[in-house]
């Protein structure tokens, strides 16, 4: 009994200590709405080639104004020229045309219009969207800020992008295209269906088809851009990359959560890396899960066999890779019971006394700051890299199984390389039909 009482000592001790420092290193931070100054406090991360901006939600209005302030500046001060989000590729080129004053795609489709509507078409990233609009409006076309999605999940939309590209410039190659594709039309829509069809031996896999499909786009490349220029060529490769990588996610999703969270990132990086390449002097910033920003090896999804897009940053990019976490302690957020269902603005428990947001939430600082990038913070990075717990809440919350359900150790000091903190938070706003009002026919939300 002694001896547990010793122990529970030392960690309170060493708790103790840790509030204590992170108290006298946290900078203060200006108001969001002040987001010149809010911004200009990440000047300091400024000679990165990829700075990556978390969010310990989904669903959190904070987060994304944060990052909206954070990557105005980036862009507007310090050369920034890619925005890459966790979304899907086709939902983002909506956007990204809009941005850069280019056509938007043809189609009904709205933008981000499938489950979770309201982590993308809300009204904090409706402003941001505009902003970049309206910072490109004078500028040369090869010097505007682009707005990209990296993620995997858009199997349809991407298979209908490659379609059309192709029946512009080679109706004959549409038409091999419409064979390979043929190969998944039954699951097209519901893709999870085609990953258990295949698990159960009811359907043999479509790998080998998609692959030819993406090599023979590949193969015309230089017949290509002669008929319409790299911008739609780019497009076209891009899609049918996911179109390949979702099929594989779908077919191995049945086989571990490791294998498909891998396949997804690196699917993302590898997204990122080609965005890079090309533009001269390409600098990115990238909004997604601290989950996925932060470095994987330093959390129990390291220690599991997953890695992640922060983890992959560091390696291939070292000193010029930032990762920076963001958190929260109570509030309000955005977020379903489970996939699928209607979305409910839920309150927020206030964090476990065993988790890193303890620490923070204890300083009584309300917004702030915690940079151990540079030397001389010894101290503080000792203190943060004991492992404790760190919370997760996705598209999904469940308060009632928080602990099981959106908690997991972590060894904060090497998983980012700053932190920013606020002590409460809100759900972020969803966007309606009324918001679209003035706006023009073209306006990539579908609004």
């Amino acid at each position: 009994m002694a001896r547990l009482s010793w122990k529970q000592s030392e960690n309170d001790a060493s708790i103790r200590e840790a509030i204590d420092l992170v108290r006298e290193q946290g900078e203060p931070l200006p108001p969001i709405a002040d987001e010149e100054a809010f911004g200009a406090m990440f000047d300091r991360f400024a000679d990165a080639k990829v700075v990556l901006l978390g969010e310990s939600t989904h669903g959190t209005s904070e987060f994304y104004r944060a990052r909206a302030a954070i990557t105005k500046r980036l862009i507007g001060q310090h050369g920034f020229t890619i925005v890459a989000v966790e979304a899907d590729w086709p939902d983002a080129a909506r956007i990204d045309a809009y941005v850069r004053h280019r056509p938007v795609p043809d189609g009904d489709d709205e933008a981000f219009a499938r489950f979770p509507t309201w982590m993308w078409r809300n009204e904090e990233v409706y402003d941001f969207v505009n902003w970049m609009r309206e910072h490109n409006r004078e500028r040369p076309e090869d010097e505007r800020a682009e707005f990209r999605g990296l993620d995997v999940y858009s199997l349809n939309g991407s298979i209908g992008s490659v379609l059309e590209y192709l029946d512009k410039v080679d109706p004959e190659a549409a038409k091999d295209a419409r064979g390979r594709y043929g190969c998944l039309s039954p699951w097209q829509s519901d893709p999870a269906r085609y990953g258990r069809a295949v698990a159960t031996g009811q359907k043999k896999p479509c790998d080998e088809a998609l692959l030819r499909q993406l090599q023979d786009i590949l193969d015309k490349r230089m017949e290509y851009l002669r008929a319409d220029g790299g911008e739609a060529f780019f497009d076209a490769v891009q899609n049918a990359k996911i179109v390949h990588a979702a099929e594989h996610y779908y077919r191995i999703m049945y086989e571990g959560a490791t294998e498909s969270w891998n396949l997804r990132d690196r699917h993302m990086f590898e997204t990122l890396q080609s965005l890079l390449a090309r533009r001269d002097d390409a600098k990115a910033v990238v909004w997604a899960h601290n989950s996925h920003v932060g470095n994987a090896a330093a959390t129990a999804m390291g220690w599991q066999g997953e890695f992640n897009i922060g983890e992959l940053c560091r390696k291939a990019y070292r000193g010029e890779a930032v990762l920076i976490g963001f958190g929260t302690d109570r509030g309000t957020v955005a977020a379903a019971d489970d996939w699928d269902e209607p979305m409910q603005v839920k309150s927020v428990r206030p964090a476990r006394p065993d988790s890193h947001e303890r620490i923070f939430r204890d300083t009584a600082l309300s917004c702030f700051l915690t940079d151990w990038r540079e030397n001389g913070q010894a101290d503080l990075t000792e203190v943060l890299s004991r492992p404790r717990l760190e919370r997760a809440i996705g598209v999904v919350y469940r308060p009632e199984t928080e602990l099981y359900s959106h908690y997991f150790e972590a060894v904060l000091a090497e998983q980012f390389d700053a932190f920013v903190w606020f002590d409460e938070t809100r759900a972020v706003t969803p966007l309606t039909r009324a918001h679209g009002k003035g706006m023009p026919e073209t306006y990539p939300f579908g609004l």
